[in-house]
């Protein structure tokens, strides 16, 4: 497992989703690395991590790799900032190891059941049909490069093409099927039960401090996941960026750097 590991001080641990790396949080890395110590895992078969074809990329697998590697680091009193699937991945950690966790930003991504995933998402799932688009024609990587943000020009080709760097053959994607023929659409899915587990602990949860910053145009975790995050952390502080999509840090880093840094020193 690849991981960014900047700084000194407290632990910031920010955990990417489907199909991005670290990368994607490299402006919070740079925001905080000057007073914490900032760790940015690639989950294994992404971004700069070992890249194995036969591997369970499941959430519970996934769950226990973080689990390894913050016990590896010793790290405690912890701020964890989960985007997309990393929201899941996180807080099926902090279930296990709430004694570590001081306080958690959530970026658009869920951690519990909410509906159906959207079509364009779906239609990857299918036998065949998957592998030739996203491990193919790497249609998952380079459609999220405009559907993910609301504001495309901020996708720049310096900046789309850090989101297509670990991605470029067959074996390299193979993590991305992984991760969308895990999306726990029925209980025959590996990552069905192990959501159920994860969202009926969330309640343990209540009394850890937490900051919310959605973009509001996000195709795929769109404002039930929102008010699903709201109605189970009705303390939380919620940003709301009515420009921004699924990529909200693309699309409003700038407004959302001094808020993230703020919530961490308060």
């Amino acid at each position: 497992m690849h991981y960014v590991d900047e700084g000194e001080g407290r632990a910031v641990v920010m955990l990417h989703g489907n199909p991005t790396w670290s990368f994607y949080f490299r402006e919070l890395i740079k925001e905080l690395r000057e007073d914490h110590r900032v760790v940015a895992p690639d989950h294994i078969g992404c971004g700069l991590s070992e890249k194995p074809q036969a591997y369970a990329y499941t959430l519970g697998r996934h769950v226990d790799n973080i689990e390894k590697l913050i016990d590896r680091l010793g790290l405690k009193d912890i701020t964890l900032i989960v985007h997309d699937w990393g929201a899941a991945i996180g807080m099926g950690w902090v279930v296990r190891r709430p004694e570590l966790v001081r306080d958690i930003v959530v970026l658009n991504g869920g951690a519990f059941f909410c509906g159906k995933a959207p079509w364009r998402i779906r239609i990857c799932t299918a036998p065949f049909v998957g592998d030739v688009l996203i491990r193919g024609l790497n249609a998952f990587v380079r459609a999220a490069c405009s559907m993910a943000t609301a504001r495309p020009e901020r996708m720049t080709p310096d900046v789309k093409g850090g989101y297509l760097f670990p991605y470029g053959s067959w074996a390299s994607r193979v993590a991305i099927l992984g991760f969308v023929r895990d999306i726990p659409r029925n209980r025959q899915i590996p990552s069905h039960s192990v959501l159920t587990q994860i969202e009926s602990r969330l309640p343990e949860l209540r009394d850890r401090p937490m900051m919310i910053c959605w973009g509001v145009k996000d195709f795929c975790f769109d404002k039930r996941f929102l008010e699903g995050w709201i109605s189970r952390f009705p303390q939380a502080r919620v940003h709301r960026f009515e420009e921004a999509g699924h990529y909200v840090l693309e699309d409003a880093h700038e407004h959302i750097l001094p808020l993230v840094r703020e919530f961490v020193k308060s």
